[in-house]
């Protein structure tokens, strides 16, 4: 749950989160890193959906406008700030401080002073969706106190000891240049910052803009600025003095009786907020159980895939025990061939171990961040703050359902099977000793073939995935070639622009490399229909009963694409530059293709 807690910018726990209008959170400091000046003109997402406060409260709260240049700045933000906060989000320099002033006072001017030739916006280091700020700067983002509660909850469970310590330690100034900080003096409650006695009167005077702030001492102060005091339940940032009441439906946002009265919330469909508090808590706690469903499910496809992990490694030790036996009876004349079927179990065996490694790492990570969004919207639920509830609950319940979509149809399933199809017949006379091999591997493990293909054609992923550099169609062949068996392999087609003819299917060794698949008499392929970026097309090819069929992503291409054939071929595959495709072989043949549909059905 703690990935939960951490402020995408610092990569710490949340410090003072703020929610932004995409639904995300920031700390309030860092949010003050990220922002940056950008001209009147760019366009961004709308402010957040406060009221205006009046002159008095709104001059107070241009404590959070950054002014994030000096005076020899033309009033242009940089979009490409130069320095990356610990986890990696590019944040912007400190301001440097005007000759002959401390640098006290020069972070108290950055905070209340803002240009008028430009605006101020903020980017989400998430989504990298940008928002405007109003006349309040970052005051205009709620809170997000319902956070900071499970945070502060956390970090007493994670450590109650170092927790009291540093409970127990004195409150500093947050603007003081001096080492150590001066001890805090007074709290600004509307700036919700900490001042000693000379930072107050250089950086927050009683007058002027600031003159309706509320300054208490900072002994009151320091357990809301650090959270460590009693919990203070949020008020209505336009009527300071009333809670949460009702929850308006059209702004999706808690409002108080006052803001029906005089705000733009009088005509709005409003509802009240402890009822709209438990239908989005019955919400969030349905979609929490679908997800718990299926990460038990994966807890036990876990262990089913390391009995698999097991399993492969038995029987690959089998198959080679019994190799070696079969090859060593053979004397000299076997020893060239054992070292060839040796390396033919080893890839096998460490191709099916990948496959089930890929699995286990992906529902592992899927299976940790679906169990982290669980506990931690479970301590939501815990909540007994309205308000801060439903300030993120909406974005709670739609991350629920999308974790719970992840786990698609077959997506718990074993992509490999833990059996060997490798049988050694030792009974040929010496003199087919050359030709020896498995008989009849059903499951054919093969590549691309640098060596068959034409010179522009392009492989990587370990020559199973081919591109090419020409405008023109070129081929490759497989490393694998077929006389007799069933054979099935798929592409998937992972960039197909501008309408390419892409044509997937089997060829002669000896066919034209310079050519689309299929314009000779070497080539049996398929050449349209249904092919897409995101398609899977699956190639079968039965030599027991003569014929190759295709499919698209599960589903037959029409009937049966060639029928009597007969001899030795080789997977092929046709493009040029517009697409790319990838690979995928040792599959077992597939029992429930679907078969193409009638006419009437």
């Amino acid at each position: 749950m703690e990935e939960e807690l951490k402020c995408p910018v610092c990569g710490s726990l949340f410090r003072e989160p703020i929610i932004l209008p995409c639904s995300h959170n920031v700390c309030l400091p860092c949010a003050r890193t990220i922002a940056v000046q950008t001209p009147d003109g760019e366009q961004h997402l709308p402010p957040p959906l406060l009221h205006s406060r009046g002159s008095g409260a709104a001059g107070g709260d241009h404590a959070d406008k950054l002014s994030l240049y000096s005076e020899t700045d033309s009033g242009y933000g940089s979009y490409t700030p130069s320095l990356k906060s610990p986890n990696g989000v590019r944040v912007l320099p400190t301001v440097p401080a005007p000759p002959g002033s401390s640098a006290a006072a020069a972070r108290g001017a950055a905070c209340c002073s803002l240009p008028s030739a430009s605006s101020s916006s903020i980017t989400c280091p998430q989504c990298h969706r940008s928002a405007s700020l109003d006349h309040r700067g970052l005051r205009g983002f709620r809170r997000n106190r319902l956070l900071e509660a499970i945070v502060q909850r956390h970090q007493q469970g994670r450590g109650a000891a170092h927790g009291a310590s540093a409970a127990a330690a004195v409150a500093v100034c947050q603007l003081c240049d001096r080492t150590p900080p001066e001890p805090a003096a007074t709290l600004c409650e509307q700036c919700d910052v900490l001042y000693c006695a000379a930072c107050q009167l250089k950086c927050h005077p009683s007058r002027g803009p600031f003159a309706k702030h509320r300054l208490v001492p900072g002994a009151t102060g320091a357990g809301a600025a650090g959270g460590g005091a009693a919990r203070k339940y949020p008020t209505c940032p336009d009527h300071e003095m009333e809670n949460y009441s009702r929850y308006c439906v059209s702004c999706r946002a808690p409002v108080c009786s006052l803001c029906l009265e005089q705000g733009r919330h009088g005509k709005h469909e409003v509802k009240p907020l402890g009822a709209v508090w438990k239908q989005h808590k019955a919400q969030l706690s349905q979609a929490l159980n679908g997800v718990s469903d299926k990460a038990k499910e994966a807890k036990e496809f876990l262990v089913q895939l390391k009995n698999i992990l097991q399993q492969i490694q038995e029987n690959g030790l089998d198959h080679e025990a019994c190799l070696v036996a079969q090859c060593d009876a053979l004397v000299d004349a076997l020893t060239r061939q054992k070292a060839k079927l040796l390396t033919k179990i080893t890839k096998e065996r460490e191709n099916k171990l990948k496959m089930v490694w890929d699995q286990i790492n992906h529902c592992t990570l899927k299976l940790r961040q679906s169990t982290g969004l669980m506990e931690y919207c479970l301590e939501v639920i815990k909540e007994n703050d309205p308000s801060g509830f439903l300030q993120i609950s909406d974005a709670l319940i739609k991350r629920v359902q999308v974790s719970q979509e992840q786990w698609v149809k077959g997506a718990l399933e074993p992509k490999v099977s833990a059996e060997f199809e490798l049988t050694l017949d030792s009974g040929p006379l010496l003199q087919a000793i050359h030709q020896l091999d498995f008989i009849q591997m059903k499951l054919a493990w093969f590549t691309f073939d640098p060596n068959s293909g034409h010179r522009d054609i392009i492989l990587s992923n370990d020559n199973q995935t081919a591109t090419c550099s020409s405008y023109d169609d070129r081929v490759v062949l497989g490393t694998a070639a077929f006389s007799k068996g069933v054979h099935y392999w798929e592409l998937h087609v992972d960039r197909y622009d501008n309408h390419p003819d892409p044509a997937f299917g089997v060829a002669r060794a000896s066919v034209g490399k310079d050519m689309m698949l299929g314009k000779d008499d070497k080539a049996w392929a398929m050449t349209e229909g249904g092919v897409c970026k995101g398609a899977t097309v699956g190639v079968l090819l039965d030599l027991n009963e003569h014929t190759l069929t295709f499919f698209i992503n599960g589903q037959q291409q029409g009937p049966t694409a060639f029928s009597h054939v007969d001899g030795v071929f080789m997977p092929a595959l046709s493009l040029n530059r517009n697409v790319q495709v990838t690979l995928h072989t040792g599959l077992e043949v597939p029992t429930n293709l679907g078969r193409p549909k009638l006419p009437g059905n």
